[in-house]
């Protein structure tokens, strides 16, 4: 049996949406996001090297693992990173991120 991983995302507009992801798809959350059609960049394509994947998590932060130099480095490059800020590309879904809710910033 194939368990489902919601994840709840508000967009840059406030706008509320629920992703069903099934467990085992082997993919990170930005490349959840880009399928998604979410306005992630990802210039980098996932490596943390430019910080366009950049969300906030609004619950779940525990669930995650913790940053590496790489993502750490990168959210300080950038002016409105907090506490809550993570790389989406640096993310890799799994069940115990089952009921995540982030925030998704956009790069209009």
């Amino acid at each position: 049996m194939t368990e489902t991983i919601h994840i709840t995302i508000e967009n840059q507009h406030g706008e509320i949406n629920q992703l069903e992801i099934p467990d085992g798809i082997n993919l990170s959350l930005m490349e959840v996001l880009k399928a998604s059609e979410y306005d992630i960049l990802a210039t980098c394509g996932g490596m943390a090297l430019c910080a366009t994947c950049h969300i906030q998590v609004l619950e779940g932060m525990d669930a995650l693992e913790p940053l590496s130099d790489a993502e750490l480095d990168m959210l300080d490059t950038l002016p409105d990173a907090n506490d809550q800020s993570r790389l989406a590309c640096q993310i890799r879904l799994n069940p115990s991120l089952d009921g995540l809710k982030i925030r998704v910033f956009g790069n209009n």
